[in-house]
């Protein structure tokens, strides 16, 4: 007779959550009381937004992620809505463009700059209106460029294409009316070629999003739905809901059979909402509790059992709302494989909760890195209206495998320097003789360079530094990068030294062809 074990071998049995020091949290953050379920926050490699509490209108904030510690009371705040802004959403291909809708009835595109706030931003980059209700849940498409979904009361969800110049669009491409009620969740898979969603007649649809018809319908009476999440990769679909007797409860599907749950199984009694999260890289769930400060874990596999249940981190805060950082923003150093940032109202707080497999080694591990998610889009928003389906591109996320984030760097900026010095010699000069001297493979950098800095809006130019990006040079963390920092800058200075050695020379020169010049014409 053949013997099976009780235990699965799995990496992330271990995995456990950790809570930042109070050095490292969002202190005094006024977050909104407003009681729609909803997340709340919306987290990027440089910025997190959140809802806040604020008179008339409705307004959130926007922090930089390094931004640690008390906020300044008169913090500068995104406040163009009319009415209580009910969800945000970050661009995925543009960590500096985030949507917002609001009870006004629109949805509006913020353009956030760069450099650091220092007033309030009221007017918004694009506007959508189209909803005759409030609007309660937005979503961009995973691979398309500039296409963002829109759900209102209105029961109808509205595909918009941004790829217009106009600064109010009030026609969308698409408007998906399947619903006889309000929609209270949507979630695409992988390659956004269909959207789940959950509506408050409790029923779950699986819908074509460019044709708008219904292709699956889940009508199970004793799993009420609130949340549906995709499990792309795997053919699935993962809901929250309340039982029959109003416990909290989960529920495993599969994409092409909706008629009964994979899965079914009662968490507790409390009233809270339950947020799923999806890891696809390290095919992990996490059901977050709004209410308590429980985070529930899970392991999924294609066979059964389906859902291996791990272990749970707990805490006495209890969370309104919560962010989720995307995995190019993760410390691998740390073997960090989930970020949460959650929303304590009682004591306006945001406290971010690191999920961490334990590893001695620190280097780089590659079997719970695999490639992920990047910042590029596959597709623009016309081929994928066109018809054309593609996956996201990856990137690795070892360190020093390329960028991972979705800002221009540029790496040679010394002829940037020579050009603009030899601008103001030609100010004051009124003639170029320093071309004479370089080389011609020198003035056709230069020029390049010229050209690509003519391009740059001014506060792209103001962050770029000797080569470095001012804004994605945090203060180093280990006494390794503080050394790699101390020889970059050595090594900056050394080559800054010779770029003034040289510069002396060239006046010198140019001074000498100057008097040379002067006594030929006196002579004559």
């Amino acid at each position: 007779m053949s013997w099976h074990p009780q235990y699965r071998s799995s990496k992330f049995r271990h995995v456990y959550g950790k809570a930042a020091s109070k050095e490292k949290c969002y202190d005094c953050v006024p977050i909104t009381r407003n009681v729609h379920d909803n997340h709340f926050c919306a987290v990027n490699p440089h910025f997190i937004a959140v809802v806040t509490e604020c008179a008339g209108g409705g307004a959130f904030l926007v922090i930089p992620i390094n931004q640690t510690g008390k906020l300044d009371p008169h913090y500068p705040k995104i406040c163009g809505h009319k009415g209580s802004v009910l969800d945000i959403k970050w661009n995925p291909f543009n960590d500096f463009v985030i949507a917002s809708c609001s009870e006004d009835t629109t949805v509006k595109i913020w353009d956030i700059p760069k450099h650091l706030l220092t007033r309030n931003i009221t007017s918004p980059k694009k506007e959508l209106v189209g909803h005759v209700r409030r609007v309660g849940l937005i979503e961009w498409h995973p691979t398309a460029n500039n296409i963002l979904f829109s759900s209102g009361y209105d029961y109808k969800i509205m595909v918009w294409n941004l790829d217009t110049k106009e600064a109010v669009i009030s026609n969308p491409v698409k408007i998906l009316d399947a619903h006889k009620d309000v929609v209270l969740s949507m979630s695409f898979n992988t390659d956004g070629s269909l959207l789940a969603t959950a509506c408050r007649d409790r029923k779950i649809r699986l819908i074509d999003p460019r044709s708008g018809t219904v292709l699956q319908e889940a009508s199970y009476k004793s799993h009420r739905v609130n949340k549906v999440l995709f499990i792309g990769n795997m053919k699935k679909l993962f809901s929250t809901g309340t039982s029959r007797w109003n416990n909290r409860q989960i529920a495993l599907w599969d994409q092409d059979d909706l008629s009964v749950p994979l899965l079914e199984e009662d968490l507790d009694g409390s009233s809270g909402l339950l947020f799923p999260f999806y890891d696809s890289d390290t095919h992990m769930l996490y059901v977050v509790g709004k209410g308590d400060g429980n985070i529930r874990y899970y392991e999924i596999s294609p066979e059964k059992p389906y859902l291996n249940y791990l272990t749970e981190y707990r805490s006495h805060l209890p969370q309104k709302g919560i962010g989720m950082m995307p995995k190019r923003g993760l410390e691998v150093s740390a073997c960090e494989i989930f970020r949460f940032y959650k929303l304590i109202p009682t004591k306006n707080l945001i406290e971010p909760v690191s999920m961490i497999v334990p590893r001695r080694s620190e280097s780089y591990q590659e079997d719970i890195y695999p490639m992920t998610t990047g910042a590029q889009p596959a597709l623009t928003a016309q081929e994928w209206l066109n018809g054309i389906n593609k996956g996201p591109l990856l990137v690795s996320l070892r360190p020093g495998s390329g960028v991972v984030n979705s800002l221009p760097q540029f790496l040679e900026p010394e002829p940037l320097l020579e050009t603009t010095d030899m601008s103001q010699h030609q100010g004051r000069g009124g003639r170029m003789p320093l071309e004479n001297m370089q080389k011609p493979s020198e003035i056709k950098d230069s020029r390049k360079q010229l050209k690509v800095e003519e391009k740059l809006p001014k506060n792209e130019q103001m962050r770029l530094s000797n080569g470095f990006d001012i804004f994605e040079c945090p203060p180093p963390k280990t006494e390794n990068e503080l050394l790699q920092m101390f020889y970059r800058q050595q090594e900056e200075i050394r080559r800054l030294r010779e770029l003034v050695n040289q510069r002396d020379v060239q006046i010198k020169q140019l001074e000498l062809e100057l008097r040379n010049l002067c006594m030929d014409t006196g002579s004559y």
